[in-house]
C-alpha cells in the first residue's frame, strides 16, 4: 500500500505538469490557430535560462524563476509573427505551415542548447531550487519538495486559466476565436492583438513548467524536450486536439498511470506507455475521448 501512495503522489505531481503544458499547447492551437510542435523545446530553454541566472546571481532564487518564465513568454511572443507571416487562413489551422515552422524552431533550439550551454552536457539544478532533501518520510512514502510545488502550483495554475476563460472578458475573446474566428472578427474582436496574448499566457504556463520540471527532475539535457514533446502530443491526442478539460483529465491520468508502471513493471515501461494508449485511442476515437475542438 506504501508503494501504491508513493506512486499515486509522484503520479499526480507528474500529471500536474503534463496538464500545464498540454493547456498551454491547446491554447496557442485555439486561439492562435497554430500546432506548435517546439513549444517544450521553449520550455527545456527556460530550465536552461534558470539555471544560467541561478549559476550567475548565486542562486538567487526570484531572479531565476522570473528569468524562466521571461524567456519563455519572450520566446512565444517573438515566434508570433513568424507564425502569423506563415499562415495562409487566419480562419483555420494551417497544419502544414505551422508544423514545418515549429519544426524548425524546435532544431534550432535544440541545436543551442547542445553546442552552447555547458558544453552539451546535461546540467543540473542546485538544492536552492530543489531543495536538500525530502520533506518527510513515512516508510517508503516520501515527498519532495518538487512534487508539492508541482501539485500546488499547477492546481492554482490551470485553475486560474479556467477561471480567466470562462469569467473575463479576454476569456470570452479566446473562446469566440476558437469557436469561430471569422465571426469573432466580424464582431470587433481583435484577432492578432488576441492571438498575441495567447502566446504570452502560454509562455507564462511554459515559463512555470519549466521551474517545476526542474524541481521535479533535478536535472534537464536538449534530448528532454522530445520526451515532453511526446508526451504533450499523447495527451492532446488521447484527449482531443484542442479540449482543455480534456487535456486536464488525461494529463492527470497519465501521470499517474505512468507512476504506477514504474513503481510495479520492471523495465522501462513507463514512457511507452503513452503511446500505447494512444494508439488504442486513435482506432478507438479518432478524434479523441473528449472531442476535438478545432
Amino acid at each position: 500500500m506504501q508503494v501504491f501512495i508513493a506512486q499515486i503522489i509522484n503520479g499526480l505531481s507528474l500529471g500536474s505538469i503534463y496538464v500545464l503544458l498540454a493547456t498551454g499547447f491547446n491554447l496557442l492551437l485555439l486561439v492562435a490557430l497554430i500546432i506548435h510542435f517546439a513549444y517544450p523545446q521553449v520550455v527545456v530553454f527556460s530550465m536552461y535560462i534558470v539555471w544560467i541566472v541561478l549559476n550567475a546571481t548565486g542562486n538567487n532564487l526570484l531572479l531565476g524563476i522570473a528569468a524562466g518564465v521571461l524567456s519563455s513568454i519572450a520566446l512565444n511572443v517573438l515566434s508570433a509573427p513568424i507564425f502569423q507571416k506563415v499562415m495562409k487562413n487566419r480562419g483555420e489551422v494551417d497544419v502544414n505551415s505551422t508544423m514545418v515552422v515549429s519544426m524548425g524552431m524546435g532544431f534550432v533550439i535544440t541545436d543551442v542548447l547542445s553546442h552552447t550551454f555547458n558544453k552539451g552536457f546535461p546540467i543540473a539544478f542546485p538544492e536552492t531550487l530543489i531543495g536538500s532533501g525530502p520533506l518527510f518520510r513515512i516508510g517508503l512514502i516520501s515527498v519532495q519538495a518538487g512534487q508539492v510545488w508541482a501539485l500546488v502550483v499547477g492546481g492554482v495554475a490551470v485553475s486560474a486559466f479556467f477561471v480567466l476563460l470562462y469569467k473575463t472578458r479576454a476569456g470570452r475573446a479566446f473562446r469566440a476565436i476558437s469557436e469561430d474566428p471569422a465571426g469573432a472578427k466580424l464582431v470587433g474582436i481583435p484577432i492578432v492583438k488576441t492571438g498575441i496574448q495567447s502566446y504570452a499566457l502560454a509562455g507564462i504556463m511554459g515559463g512555470m513548467s519549466a521551474v517545476l520540471i526542474a524541481m521535479l527532475l533535478h536535472s534537464a539535457s536538449p534530448g528532454l524536450a522530445d520526451m515532453l514533446g511526446h508526451k504533450v502530443l499523447a495527451v492532446s491526442i488521447v484527449a482531443g486536439l484542442g479540449n482543455l478539460v480534456g487535456g486536464l483529465v488525461v494529463g492527470l491520468a497519465l501521470g499517474v498511470l505512468e507512476a504506477l508502471i514504474q513503481g510495479y513493471v520492471a523495465g522501462s515501461w513507463s514512457n511507452a506507455i503513452a503511446f500505447i494508449v494512444m494508439i488504442v485511442v486513435i482506432l478507438w476515437k479518432p478524434k479523441g475521448l473528449f472531442g476535438i475542438k478545432v
